[in-house]
């Protein structure tokens, strides 16, 4: 009896916690409904304490798109992200509905009724802090209708979950050759790199062909789970000998600017996996994705394989499993920057670009040699975060864009394919990341991408003027050294600080020093003004972002924007106030002009404290977003002297996450504010 009625109370509760999240859910589309979306169907959720609508309006007699209501089990908070969210919407609407007409954004409870968030759902797919008016909504620009788009979803959260359990499997329950967790995902991405290898080579000219122990084998014989499972040992051997030989392929080779040549990986990389069972686990999890079907569930290719998800589909699931599964403090952490913060930076850029007439022109611009002339540049790029992110708004801002170079479908197809090769560069002092940077981009679409392993502040492979667009978040701090390694360091930046004086000239006459003198190619911060304004060598302490300020400067063309994420010293403290001189001038206390810098400040928006935990740095950050001074017309090495506008100031108190046990954890509640500050930018409150 105890028994029955403890049943018979769990299906009370049941029935009331169904009941109150159906209220919600009614008085989600009723608000809705007041705003002029006064059509809806509701959905039948996908799982227990899920509740769902679509809801949609008319305006001027034309049918708007719809969005997704939608109330979250209690305790789920954490899926109230834009990736998962979007899986979401394309698991619940209804077969009928039209392939161009599911959810583009999304409005999302917590079964409490606390927590509210909302999504536009187009890629790349991000938090806002306003759901666009009914006038709004209807004129929005929709990408080209996937119609298989569903299915891609459908594949993300089968490869996010395959992913996450390959990691653990590998770490915990079946260990092979790695020697920690970064190790397996640089094995992941080699293995994802043979996949894409064999996808995208035609085997009749012999281009998946190698050898091992004297025979010819093909790729698409061995890299299969059934070949593992049939041979063990020697299916491991000769993958392994496959990637031996496809790893310098030249269709992984790009040429930088300085015209050297980069393959995808070192000559001295290897694949260390040796568990058969551990490639079993990794083939079947990226190639028994089974039939691959449209919009409306039907079946339109009985098997499919990674080429047919959506691209950036595709790369945002490698991008999410990097992030979720670095070893931080001193591992991958010191590399990755938050998504949120990634996303917002991209945002404001790209409104700005849009909005810009000259800006948007050049977008879709061609150079001297016919290439596309937009290029865009992370000289800090780790895993390429940055770049991964801007190749998604460069697809959609293209897609929103009219013109003649975007006048077709195919027209925006064939100048985004060249974009994919020409308009992204990245560096990075570190090799690992690189490789994960060049696997990252190849799975967007963009094997050709130009990322190369260097130091971005000397390097040559970074041609100065050449870039319209720089986002990044560079090394800041020096490093705590003693004896040899604290003299070695100190020479190596004496080095440095030597090529960061080209704006500098020696006095003449006693007490030495240099007069500044500021062009559009020119570097400064290789020195520092005393109190008296001449300018004298930097210290070897000098902190390694005010030299990457200033060579992103340099390589930015006349009117090109730069967003950086900065420690706040520099932006505070009355010892750097000759950085920021630099970048904006001098103040003309009379005038109230600014005078002599380099760059006129859009905004700065100061990040939460926690920001950057995982990289094991407490220090307090912000973005700095400024656009770089046009040149003169009768002297291009000197700069315009324009006006400085007013500086949009804004404050993010929490991205969206807490970090807890080394993990960003979304299911707190706490809101993304950068999604609001981006939103005032955009609407130019």
């Amino acid at each position: 009896m105890a028994a029955k009625k403890k049943q018979q109370q769990n299906a009370e509760h049941a029935t009331t916690v169904a009941s109150e999240e159906s209220n919600l859910l009614k008085s989600m589309v009723h608000r809705l409904s007041g705003a002029g979306y006064d059509h809806s169907l509701d959905l039948k959720a996908s799982e227990p304490g899920m509740s769902a609508a679509v809801v949609w309006g008319r305006h001027e007699g034309v049918e708007t798109p719809r969005i997704l209501a939608l109330v979250l089990p209690t305790g789920a908070w954490g899926r109230a992200n834009a990736d998962e969210v979007q899986v979401l919407s394309y698991s619940l609407p209804p077969p009928e509905t039209p392939a161009d007409q599911y959810p583009q954004f999304a409005i999302v409870k917590d079964a409490e009724g606390k927590l509210e968030a909302l999504f536009d759902l187009a890629y790349p797919p991000h938090q806002i802090d306003k759901l666009p008016s009914l006038s709004e909504i209807n004129d929005y620009k929709r990408i080209k209708a996937d119609p298989t788009y569903r299915w891609s979803m459908h594949m993300y959260d089968r490869l996010m979950k395959g992913f996450n359990a390959l990691h653990e499997r590998i770490y915990q329950t079946h260990k092979d050759r790695v020697n920690g967790k970064n190790d397996i995902i640089e094995e992941v991405a080699k293995l994802l790199f043979l996949e894409s290898f064999r996808l995208h080579h035609d085997d009749g000219g012999g281009a998946l062909t190698f050898e091992h122990e004297g025979k010819k084998l093909s790729l698409k014989d061995v890299f299969t789970a059934a070949h593992v499972k049939a041979n063990g040992a020697k299916a491991v051997a000769e993958i392994q000998s496959a990637f031996e030989h496809f790893k310098m392929h030249p269709d992984y080779v790009v040429t930088d600017d300085a015209g050297e040549k980069h393959a995808i990986f070192d000559k001295n990389a290897h694949l260390r996996l040796a568990q058969p069972g551990n490639y079993e686990a990794v083939l079947s999890l990226i190639q028994d994705l089974g039939p691959v079907t449209d919009n409306r569930g039907s079946v339109v290719k009985k098997q499919g394989t990674l080429a047919d998800i959506a691209a950036d589909v595709l790369g945002r699931a490698f991008d999410v499993f990097l992030r979720a599964n670095f070893e931080s403090k001193g591992g991958l952490g010191i590399y990755l920057t938050p998504a949120p913060v990634k996303q917002a930076m991209l945002a404001l850029a790209f409104h700005d670009i849009k909005e810009s007439t000259e800006d948007a022109a050049r977008l879709v611009a061609r150079d001297g040699k016919g290439r596309p002339a937009f290029r865009f540049c992370d000289p800090a790029c780790g895993s390429g975060g940055f770049l991964s992110v801007a190749l998604s708004h460069l697809r959609r801002t293209l897609d929103e864009l009219g013109g003649k170079a975007t006048a077709t479908d195919e027209a925006k197809k064939k100048l985004f394919a060249e974009m994919c090769e020409h308009s992204f560069v990245g560096a990075d002092s570190a090799p690992q990341m690189v490789m994960l940077a060049r696997v990252n981009m190849a799975l967007l679409g963009a094997p050709k991408a130009r990322i190369f392993w260097g130091d971005s502040r000397t390097s040559p492979q970074l041609v100065p003027g050449t870039y319209d667009l720089i986002c990044t978040n560079p090394p800041f701090g020096t490093p705590k050294l003693q004896g040899d390694a604290k003299r070695a360091h100190e020479a190596e930046m004496a080095k440095i600080l030597e090529t960061f004086r080209s704006d500098l000239t020696p006095r003449a006459g006693r007490g030495g020093g240099f007069d500044y003198s500021p062009t559009v190619t020119g570097l400064a911060m290789g020195g520092s003004p005393n109190s008296k304004g001449v300018w004298k060598e930097a210290s070897t302490n000098t902190d390694p972002a005010v030299l990457f300020i200033d060579r992103c400067l340099q390589l930015l063309k006349p009117g090109g924007r730069l967003l950086i994420v900065l420690p706040d010293g520099v932006l505070c403290n009355s010892g750097d106030r000759y950085v920021r001189e630099y970048i904006m001038g001098t103040k003309d206390e009379v005038t109230g002009e600014f005078h002599g810098g380099k760059a006129i400040v859009k905004g700065v928006i100061s990040l939460p404290a926690d920001a950057f935990k995982l990289s094991g740095t407490g220090a307090k950050t912000s973005v700095l977003y400024v656009q770089k001074r046009h040149a003169r017309k009768d002297d291009p090495e000197k700069f315009q002297d324009e006006p400085q506008t007013d500086v949009f100031m804004a404050v993010a108190e929490t991205l969206g996450y807490v970090v807890k046990n080394n993990v960003e954890d979304y299911s707190a509640g706490v809101p993304n504010d950068l999604a609001a500050i981006v939103g005032a930018y955009v609407r130019g409150e």
